[in-house]
């Protein structure tokens, strides 16, 4: 489908006005409101965007050189969906085509799709996450600078029904709104803790299944803001607040036969390309670590007593390990990665899970001993460890030669420069809790 059928489409279906915009590299939708019968006129064969997203940090500081002008971009037609916060709207989403065509994560998940199939393997994902819901809006965050929070859903407990009855009009709500912007919930419930939630979005291709959970960050924080609330999808709110996370879960599929190519035997022993696919994972989890956690909060979630992995391990069904390789059913055999948080952007999270995974195919490595331990702060005997801070995983990611050959040096070196620029933002910061402990004493 071309766009100008997209758009005729659109427009024959009622939509009056487009949201046409391109996700940064950390996964902010910047876009631009147009009547649907400009969209064409504007975007297609000549749009451009101004390039200087590529080279925004998370404060909408700009840490690259200009000039700063504006780009060719295209608009993807199968990415058209409804808009659910605007009668008869709709959401277009576009990508750079010229010079900064190179730093798109979205461009990046697309190309590692194509690998895939010149393997003979199709691709599907789907991705999980968790949030926090706040009792405050912008300005009662602001008057306390951010610090002492009100949780909304004091009393909720993890996966309780009682929660889930006090809770339901918020959630259905909530549940309506996104089903309203186009994006097919698997669930949507409560989780570990007071104003704690998880989504899980179903399966489908890998690019939609990343830009559908970006959307359902965006639409989720918006509903809150709306509803006089805020939603955190920081890794680590705060001391008091659990730690959440984003798994990416990810299949492969024989191109010719279309049965899952994740293969175990009756053991349960994994069989290659799934055992090569895992193994590619770990190989590279240590030194890649800074695509997943692309800011210095994002290494916080990894304290003890949180659930989140500590070191390099895999296993089957166990949820403390880093990798977990759900084996049955047979025709839902897939690997979930545990490592991110939630703040991560799902396009560079997926970006690792197929460029790690289909080196390790390519390359037959080595799966280690898997994890057969429990618990959110047991590792296995001799793991590898991982980086525990931004400016440690943007050094090991510098020097992996793998990660250029596998995801691009242009990209790499670009993606530095971005990492580097939000861990320098916040080196000199200290918190309340450093004051308190420290001020007084040293």
């Amino acid at each position: 489908m071309t766009l100008i059928e997209a758009v005729e489409q659109a427009k024959r279906d009622g939509v009056e006005i487009a949201h046409v915009g391109i996700f940064d590299l950390f996964g902010t939708f910047r876009e631009r409101r147009l009547r649907i019968d400009d969209v064409v006129n504007v975007m297609d064969g000549g749009g451009t965007f101004v390039n200087v997203l590529p080279q925004w940090d998370a404060g909408e500081q700009v840490f690259g050189s200009g000039p700063f002008v504006g780009e060719s971009v295209n608009i993807d037609p199968e990415s058209i969906r409804p808009y659910p916060f605007e009668s008869n709207a709709c959401l277009m989403i576009a990508e750079y085509t010229g010079a900064s065509a190179p730093f798109s994560a979205r461009g990046l998940v697309k190309q590692l799709v194509e690998k895939a199939e010149t393997l003979g393997f199709g691709v599907r994902a789907a991705i999980e996450s968790e949030f926090i819901v706040l009792n405050e809006d912008a300005a009662s965050l602001r008057e306390n600078g951010f610090g002492v929070m009100d949780t909304f859903a004091k009393d909720n407990r993890c996966w309780a029904g009682e929660s889930a009855a006090i809770q339901a009009d918020f959630v259905s709500e909530l549940h309506d709104t996104l089903a309203g912007g186009g994006l097919d919930l698997l669930s949507l419930s409560g989780e570990l803790g007071p104003g704690c939630f998880e989504s899980t979005l179903r399966v489908t291709d890998p690019v939609r299944a990343a830009e559908d959970h970006l959307l359902l960050k965006m639409y989720t924080k918006a509903f809150c803001r709306r509803h006089g609330l805020t939603a955190s999808f920081m890794a680590q709110l705060g001391s008091g607040f659990p730690g959440l996370s984003q798994h990416p879960h990810v299949s492969l599929t024989d191109q010719n036969s279309g049965e899952p190519a994740f293969q175990s035997s009756d053991d349960g022993t994994l069989k290659a390309p799934l055992r090569q696919f895992v193994a590619g994972m770990t190989v590279l989890m240590p030194d890649a670590m800074a695509l997943t956690h692309h800011n210095p909060n994002a290494y916080r979630r990894h304290a003890p007593g949180n659930w989140a992995p500590k070191s390099v391990s895999w296993a089957r069904q166990n949820y403390s390990a880093a990798i977990r390789v759900v084996t049955e059913p047979a025709e839902r055999r897939r690997v979930e990665y545990r490592l991110p948080g939630a703040d991560a952007n799902p396009l560079l999270n997926l970006a690792f899970v197929l460029g790690a995974g289909l080196w390790g195919v390519e390359n037959e490595a080595t799966l280690p001993a898997e994890f057969e331990g429990g618990g959110p702060d047991v590792t296995p005997e001799g793991a590898a460890s991982l980086p525990h801070d931004l400016y440690v995983a943007a050094d090991r990611l510098d020097r992996c030669k793998v990660a250029r050959e596998i995801w691009g040096a242009e990209f790499i070196d670009h993606y530095l420069a971005a990492i580097r620029a939000e861990e320098a933002a916040l080196r000199k910061e200290a918190s309340a809790a450093e004051r308190a402990r420290y001020l007084e004493v040293v």
